[in-house]
C-alpha cells in the first residue's frame, strides 16, 4: 500500500470512552502535541462495543473469524463516535484520503473495518483472531501508512523502559503487538500515553 508519510498514527483506547473528560482531554492533547491533529490519523479502540461482540461469541460460539469481523464493525461505530468528539473530524475508509482530510482542516479518523477489508490478503495482514485487538491494528495501520510514530492513548501508564513483549504478558497491549513490531520491515517510534494522567 503506497501512501504519504504520516507524522503519527494515534490509537485512542476504548477504556477512555467511559471517561467523561475524554472530549476535553483529547482535544487539548491534539492541540498541544500535534497542532490540532495535522499530520495525525486517529484509530479507534474497541471498548465496550468490542466487549459486546466477545459476549455474543461466548453465548453463541460464533467462532473467531466471524467474531473478529463483527468486532471490526464495532470499531466503525467507534470511529464515528470519536469523530463526534472533535470539532473538525472526518471518518475515512482509506489511508489514501488522509492528506486530503488534513488540507481540508479536518482530523482523519480511520474506519478500521474498511482498512482491514482492503488489507486482507496482503503480505503481513493480521489474522482473524481474538489475539488481534486495536493495538495491533493500529500498528498495522502505522506500517501501511509509513508513519513515523505510533502513539497509544490509554487509561494506564506503560513505563517507557518496559519491553513490549512484557507489556503484552501483562495485558497492557495485545499478545501480537510485540510480534508485529519485531517483524516490521522498518523501525518506527512507539510510545504510550496515559491520557487520564496527561496534564492539560
Amino acid at each position: 500500500m503506497e501512501s504519504s508519510h504520516f507524522d503519527a498514527v494515534v490509537k485512542v483506547g476504548g477504556s477512555l470512552y467511559e471517561w467523561p473528560h475524554l472530549r476535553k482531554r483529547l482535544r487539548s492533547w491534539l492541540v498541544a502535541e500535534w497542532n490540532s491533529g495535522f499530520g495525525v490519523v486517529l484509530v479507534p479502540g474497541g471498548g465496550r462495543t468490542a466487549d459486546a461482540v466477545r459476549e455474543l461469541d461466548r453465548l453463541h460460539q460464533l467462532g473467531e473469524e466471524t467474531s473478529h469481523w463483527l468486532a471490526l464493525r464495532a470499531l466503525s461505530l467507534n470511529a464515528h463516535f470519536l469523530a463526534s468528539l472533535l470539532p473538525f473530524a472526518r471518518v475515512i475508509e482509506d489511508v489514501e484520503d488522509v492528506e486530503e482530510t488534513w488540507f481540508a482542516g479536518q482530523t482523519p479518523v480511520l474506519d478500521v473495518h474498511a482498512f482491514a477489508r482492503a488489507d486482507e490478503g496482503r503480505a503481513g495482514c493480521l489474522p482473524a483472531s481474538w489475539s488481534v485487538t486495536s493495538d495491533s491494528l493500529a500498528a498495522r495501520v502505522a506500517l501501511a501508512a509509513k508513519s513515523r510514530c505510533l502513539v497509544l492513548l490509554k487509561s494506564t501508564t506503560i513505563p517507557p523502559s518496559m519491553d513490549w513483549s512484557e507489556a503484552g504478558r501483562l495485558g497492557l497491549v495485545d499478545a501480537m503487538f510485540a510480534e508485529i513490531l519485531r517483524a516490521a520491515p522498518r523501525p518506527f517510534y512507539v510510545h504510550a500515553v496515559n491520557l487520564r494522567a496527561w496534564p492539560d
